[in-house]
């Protein structure tokens, strides 16, 4: 079975950017970030791959946007025009991230299986937002608080989700 992770850092009021742009910065969940993404494919939209300065190292990017005339000229970039093609990208591997934005995320939510969510203690004015989910379908498995130190200017918790099976 195919495991499809949305990972996210996302305030206390579900934002996640502005300005195609993050909120916050905390190096703690950039490591972990990595840590976790390396290898893999990551699936996002558009304008979080025009964020990066460049591709990030050692993972598949799959670029979703509704431009049909959309190219990149950097190489492990594909450029599809739906989530469902993304997929079809992804066919051979086991594990999938899906990395943003809030239309990307609001899109997945329903085919997820598991979510790697940064709960950062502070609400921000934003005009991204991860999108609201019944906690009743999904069973947290892990948790672990960081709080803010001389790196980080916020307090924030890593949580670890599954979705419950249907019975």
């Amino acid at each position: 079975m195919k495991t499809i992770i949305l990972i996210a850092a996302i305030a206390e009021n579900n934002a996640i950017g502005k300005d195609n742009d993050l909120l916050w910065h905390l190096p703690d969940d950039f490591k972990r970030f990595k840590s976790l993404t390396t290898g893999n494919p990551i699936i996002m939209g558009r304008k979080t791959f025009e964020s990066f300065p460049k591709p990030l190292p050692n993972r598949k990017h799959i670029i979703i946007t509704k431009d049909k005339n959309y190219t990149t000229q950097f190489k492990n970039c594909d450029v599809v025009n739906s989530l469902d093609e993304a997929l079809v990208e992804t066919k051979n591997d086991s594990i999938i991230y899906i990395i943003g934005g809030g239309q990307i995320y609001t899109l997945a939510l329903k085919i997820a299986t598991h979510m790697e969510l940064t709960r950062v203690h502070e609400s921000f004015n934003a005009d991204a937002f991860f999108p609201e989910f019944d906690k009743n379908n999904w069973k947290l498995i892990a948790q672990e608080h960081h709080p803010k130190d001389e790196k980080h200017k916020y307090d924030f918790t890593y949580l670890t989700y599954e979705k419950k099976l249907k019975i």
